[in-house]
């Protein structure tokens, strides 16, 4: 199996059909939130890779990916029953859409990106700045963490799936608040660049992680 071996610590549910995988951090691996990497099993004996964005604001011992677990998936579900103590490979990591602990952030994510956006507002809170979450999902994840950051002065808003209208509001309110970033599929991220734009912004100035 190609990649760096790294052992599986824990594996717990963060939210419905979510699990977070926390993983020993291998030498030399330097990642920002933001990043992700390319994760590579052989569940059946059949090697089988995905790539996970990063949800935790450091990789100092272990680091943690969030994994949304597809029933009919086949890799998500065998990911989601491991115990501790097994092995995976990982590459990279890879991305630019890094928060390095300068200034102020905006996160905004849309289902699977709230772990690269609860990651990169605990880093900024750590760092001694504000932060913004905007979430929309209607089966949120890592509600304990965003609970911890609104607890500790971030501003953490969330949101059902069709509530666009409220969403638009929320980045139009928010947008100059600091760095922002949006996470998510297409047209999720689409959606928050057209409203930065309708809200006389540049949404080039946004840094923007497209999942597909």
């Amino acid at each position: 199996m190609e990649g760096t071996p790294v052992t599986v610590t824990s594996v717990s549910e963060v939210g419905p059909g979510t699990v977070a995988l926390e993983l020993e951090t291998p030498a030399d691996f330097d990642a920002q939130p933001g990043q992700f990497v390319l994760l590579r099993a052989t569940p059946d004996d059949e090697e089988i890779s995905r790539h996970y964005t990063l949800s935790s604001p450091s990789v100092e011992d272990t680091f943690e990916l969030t994994v949304g677990v597809d029933p009919d998936g086949d890799l998500s579900p065998w990911l989601a029953d491991l115990e501790g103590g097994e092995t995976v490979a990982i590459e990279g990591p890879f991305g630019r859409t890094t928060y390095d602990g300068d200034g102020d952030v905006v996160a905004v994510a849309g289902g699977p990106g709230v772990g690269a956006a609860v990651a990169i507002a605990e880093a900024a809170q750590e760092a001694g700045h504000d932060a913004v979450v905007i979430y929309q999902d209607d089966e949120p994840a890592h509600e304990a963490r965003l609970e911890a950051l609104e607890d500790a002065g971030a501003t953490v808003t969330v949101l059902e799936a069709d509530a666009d209208a409220e969403l638009a509001d929320a980045v139009a309110t928010h947008r100059e608040d600091g760095q922002l970033y949006a996470f998510g599929f297409d047209d999720f991220v689409t959606f928050v660049a057209d409203t930065i734009e309708h809200d006389g912004g540049d949404p080039d100035e946004a840094l923007i992680e497209n999942f597909g």
